[in-house]
């Protein structure tokens, strides 16, 4: 179980559930940090504990706590459940009310889960280094690094030259991403089901500033084409400084997210809710 660590309402959301769970006679672990919150270090996940031998993660909390607990268990492919606790979200699909019977259906085979396409980000280095690979649900981004200046990036896809971007960033998103930092760099809203890759531009100096829908396993190179150090984010956490020639590749990762979900209508509903659209 993973929650939010500034919001009083879903620490005691997660700490009534984490009751009831311990009640009902299952095992529940805490990464560190969130058993602190809790108040449970007794319940933290130590070395010799394996993630992969969870049946479900249950993320308390918004979006931003569904991906770092996603980060923390999807390459063991254990399904995370979402619970809402504050803002509307896109990835939490449970509101407080419904925690224990959506927990009760996936433990008995019969929730719903879906598979989302993930991204896998690495760097390489002028020097011949290699660093990472990162996963991300959402995005990747390669952003500039000082305030007030744009960056200059090359753009290759597939082996294959595409042109070179003075912007704030370049954005390298998955469709369940298209509704994160896309969206607010005017990218598309693709149904986050959907297999594609989005490749976005943040404010480009240049007449082209259209996002494209790639193919799912088109692999996208992004190169520091200038002096300006640039930054590579992945999922909102920056992971790494890029110089002048270091390379961000990013493609299709071999794993897939799974995600609890409430109804085949969710997504629509959330975007219903979040643009204020009336009908129905």
């Amino acid at each position: 179980m993973t929650v939010h660590p500034e919001r009083p309402e879903a620490q005691r959301l997660a700490a009534a559930t984490l009751e009831r769970l311990l009640a009902a006679g299952h095992v529940v672990r805490l990464p560190r940090e969130d058993a602190a919150h809790l108040g449970r270090r007794d319940l933290a996940l130590g070395e010799a504990d394996a993630v992969g031998e969870a049946a479900l993660a249950v993320s308390v909390g918004g979006d931003g706590t569904m991906l770092r607990t996603l980060a923390l268990v999807a390459r063991a492919q254990v399904p995370v459940l979402g619970v809402n606790a504050g803002s509307l979200g896109y990835l939490a699909a449970v509101e407080p009310d419904g925690v224990d019977a959506a927990i009760a259906a996936v433990l008995t085979g019969d929730g719903r889960i879906e598979r989302r396409m993930t991204i896998e980000l690495r760097v390489e280095r002028v020097g011949g280094r290699v660093d990472g690979p990162w996963m991300a649900v959402n995005e990747g981004v390669v952003e500039k690094k000082m305030a007030g200046h744009t960056v200059h990036l090359g753009v290759a896809f597939d082996g294959r030259p595409f042109t070179t971007y003075s912007a704030d960033g370049l954005i390298v998103a998955t469709p369940t991403g298209s509704t994160a930092y896309s969206l607010s760099a005017r990218g598309p809203i693709v149904e986050p089901r959907h297999r594609a890759i989005l490749f976005t531009p943040v404010s480009p100096h240049t007449l082209f500033d259209r996002s494209l829908v790639l193919d799912p396993d088109t692999e996208v190179r992004i190169w520091v084409a200038g002096d300006r150090e640039a930054i590579l984010a992945v999922d909102g956490r920056q992971v790494c400084a890029l110089s002048e020639g270091d390379t961000v590749v990013a493609g299709r990762s071999g794993t897939d997210a799974l995600l609890v979900t409430s109804t085949d209508d969710h997504f629509h509903q959330i975007l219903k809710a979040k643009f204020g659209l009336g009908g129905p």
